[in-house]
């Protein structure tokens, strides 16, 4: 089994999502991965959904999150999770920074 269970600060490296929107992925086991995600002001993460319960805490920053519908500002502090399967987007409103976790662990973002 593949995992990597601590990275030190600074360390890994960032790759392109989609325009202005970098991702690191951070540490990963059997079960759960998380990544740390750059997002430029003005970036977009379309609607989507996948089987990946997804929970995301936001560092610094604000966003507009819409989960299946629901609409969320999110400021620094705020945390959320999407269930699998459940239609989500993102709207960066200033650069902002977000730490999200995966489960299960995400084989594509290792």
């Amino acid at each position: 089994m593949k995992r990597r269970v601590f990275i030190k600060s600074g360390s890994g490296e960032f790759v392109q999502m989609l325009p202005g929107v970098k991702r690191k992925t951070l540490t990963f086991a059997e079960k759960t991965l998380s990544i740390e995600i750059f997002l430029d002001k003005g970036s977009k993460v379309p609607p989507h959904s996948h089987i990946y319960e997804q929970t995301g805490y936001m560092i610094y920053g604000k966003a507009v999150l819409n989960i299946g519908g629901e609409i969320y500002n999110v400021e620094p502090g705020d945390a959320w999770t999407i269930p699998s399967d459940v239609e989500h987007s993102l709207e960066v409103i200033e650069d902002s920074k977000i730490i999200e976790i995966f489960s299960p662990m995400r084989e594509e973002y290792i």
